[in-house]
């Protein structure tokens, strides 16, 4: 019983690759990873555009923090985070299963 333990839990694995939860958690994935810098860059450049017709400077200040941020988070940390996600799904839990994903 002890040797077929490990066997019982790969075939359970690979048979939920097979599910739509697991193609539901690859879709949302997907959007984090190319829908982050998407809506990143577009905020980067909406506050680039904005920031010379803005006079007050301490709402140029907000629109320079606003920019740093959507490039930082959107464009760094979106993508890093579902390749992070992913490997920890993939490698560190236990009886986790690659989907090819």
């Amino acid at each position: 019983m002890v040797a077929v333990q490990p066997a019982l839990a790969q075939s359970s694995g690979t048979a939920f690759c097979g599910t739509d939860i697991a193609q539901t958690i690859k879709n949302i994935f997907t959007l984090i990873q190319f829908g982050g810098p998407l809506i990143g860059g577009v905020i980067a450049l909406g506050t680039t555009v904005a920031l010379p017709t803005v006079r007050r400077s301490d709402l140029k200040k907000e629109l320079k923090e606003a920019r740093n941020q959507a490039v930082v988070w959107g464009v760094i940390v979106a993508p890093l985070g579902t390749a992070i996600v992913g490997f920890l799904l993939n490698n560190v839990v236990a009886g986790g299963a690659s989907c090819a994903f």
